[in-house]
């Protein structure tokens, strides 16, 4: 097994390839005057596995076509296999048509990796898990959730209850929880599904006097999340930290959902970022290497 890590995720593919104890290919990376990526394989790949790690966070779309420019040319020097590591799945939220006529991105972006040569996507909680197994290239989908409560207890938060947004959101309160073990619960949410404005709908929450954590698995704009800490603090929580696997954090979303009365906010380096202290490494070199312990 080779690791090749992208432009986007340098220092997790590296750190990746050290806990599996493969050899790592560099990539050789520029950008033309016109914005155009320039990608080269420092090393050999004919006849081996290759897992490329390349995050697809915002600068999505260049993000992408430097993962379809290195799948494709891993494709063309004879990789034997190659495995696409996307810790954020950019178009994964465009999981369905809501109205007619939309694009189903998350179905094009996936075929586009398959056409270029990728046999197997690894990506970390995507928006929509079920979707996922519906397209024609395998994608398996890992939760960074325990993680992300194993960081909060081992900084003295064993006990803080769980909070989720959304009751569909209620899977990952639960995984919090197993960690945590302080009860869990979610925040009550209703989306427009034309203007994707999310409201909070202000049901009692059982935090008071509590350290809570509201966990999620992106945080954007941070408008959602804006309206649930503050929600959460009107309850009488004790303390209220943010956790989320993909801190997109879009503008002035730290400062806001801080502002909003967060004590705290906690990602992972799925998407890079001065917050992410969560390393998704060991989650996804343990699910690498049981897949090469099958072959």
């Amino acid at each position: 097994m080779i690791i090749v890590s992208g432009p986007a995720s340098q220092k997790l593919g590296r750190r990746i390839a050290e806990l599996l104890k493969q050899k790592f290919v560099p990539i050789e990376f520029k950008r033309f005057p016109d914005g155009e990526s320039y990608i080269r394989f420092s090393g050999e790949v004919e006849n081996e596995d290759v897992v490329i790690v390349q995050t697809t966070s915002p600068p999505q779309n260049e993000n992408l076509v430097q993962l379809l420019l290195m799948a494709d040319t891993a494709k063309e020097l004879k990789a034997k296999t190659i495995t696409a590591v996307v810790p954020y799945f950019a178009y994964a939220r465009q999981d369905q048509r809501f109205r007619p006529g939309e694009a189903f991105s998350v179905k094009t972006i996936a075929t586009l990796l398959q056409t270029c040569g990728v046999s197997k996507i690894f990506t970390v909680n995507s928006h929509n898990p079920a979707i996922l197994k519906t397209l024609q290239v395998p994608i398996e989908d890992l939760s960074a959730i325990p993680l992300l409560a194993e960081h909060f207890r081992n900084q003295g938060f064993e006990g803080a209850f769980s909070l989720a947004l959304g009751k569909k959101g209620l899977a990952t309160a639960v995984e919090a929880d197993k960690v945590l073990e302080g009860g869990y619960g979610y925040i009550s949410t209703k989306r427009d599904r034309i203007t994707g404005k999310v409201t909070i709908e202000e049901k009692p929450l059982p935090v008071k006097g509590k350290a809570a954590i509201v966990f999620d698995d992106i945080i954007s704009s941070g408008g959602t999340m804006v309206k649930a800490v503050a929600w959460t603090r009107k309850q009488g929580a004790r303390t209220v930290h943010v956790a989320c696997v993909h801190p997109l954090l879009i503008g002035d979303a730290e400062n806001r959902i801080i502002q909003s009365g967060a004590d705290s906010i906690v990602g992972t380096d799925s998407v890079p970022s001065h917050i992410s202290v969560v390393s998704v490494a060991p989650l996804i070199a343990e699910a690498l290497g049981k897949r090469g312990a099958k072959r």
